[in-house]
């Protein structure tokens, strides 16, 4: 069922849809940590993910809570794009061998899959305030905070070492290159005025 789906026929109906969407998203995303944690090659990075695969954890059961609170079972309803979101994470990670820019790949995947988070629960406290349910809201809002905190982290980690250990890599090499290419045309331009000396000498012996 999709948000266009006749069976959406209420704002109740289109939270509930909602729900069930972030609830299957969540449940994905603890079947997919564990593999990004045993891809990633820094230790900081490995351990927020760690720490954030806990915090999913008990953001399903708040959100069966919200569920309950709504009189309804908790249950899933296909996500295409947190599917697509881990399938290109799962993707782009086994296509990369440097492990530094590893690291800044599965960072990236996992703040896109944050992002998407981020809206929906706005989305879904927006509209549960909209209902009367601030219940429902303070609920929802816990699970936002920790999402928001979680991007910043990757945040700070990425532009704070990361990025840079993953650009420098590739930048080391060329910086190499370029000193050699500079040693090079300095002998080169050395031997030509030895030369040049040379061949002044002779002239003045002549």
């Amino acid at each position: 069922m999709g948000f266009f789906s006749r069976d959406i026929k209420s704002m109740d109906d289109l939270f509930l849809h909602t729900l069930q969407d972030i609830y299957y998203a969540e449940n994905q995303i603890v079947k997919a940590l564990p593999k990004m944690i045993e891809k990633a090659t820094n230790g900081e990075l490995a351990t927020g993910l760690r720490n954030h695969l806990r915090e999913t954890e008990t953001q399903v059961a708040r959100l069966e809570q919200v569920f309950e609170k709504l009189g309804q079972d908790p249950r899933g309803v296909d996500c295409p794009a947190i599917d697509g979101l881990i399938k290109e994470a799962d993707e782009v990670a086994g296509e990369v061998d440097d492990k530094n820019v590893l690291d800044a790949a599965i960072i990236g995947s996992a703040q896109a899959v944050e992002h998407y988070e981020i809206s929906r629960y706005g989305t879904l406290i927006a509209w549960a305030e909209e209902l009367g349910r601030s219940n429902i809201a303070s609920l929802l809002n816990a699970n936002l905070k920790e999402e928001k905190a979680a991007d910043k982290k990757l945040s700070a980690l990425a532009e704070g070492k990361l990025n840079a250990r993953a650009a420098g890599h590739g930048s080391a090499s060329r910086a190499a290159s370029r000193s050699g290419a500079r040693s090079t045309g300095a002998h080169r331009s050395t031997s030509k005025r030895t030369g040049t000396a040379k061949r002044t000498s002779r002239r003045s012996k002549g």
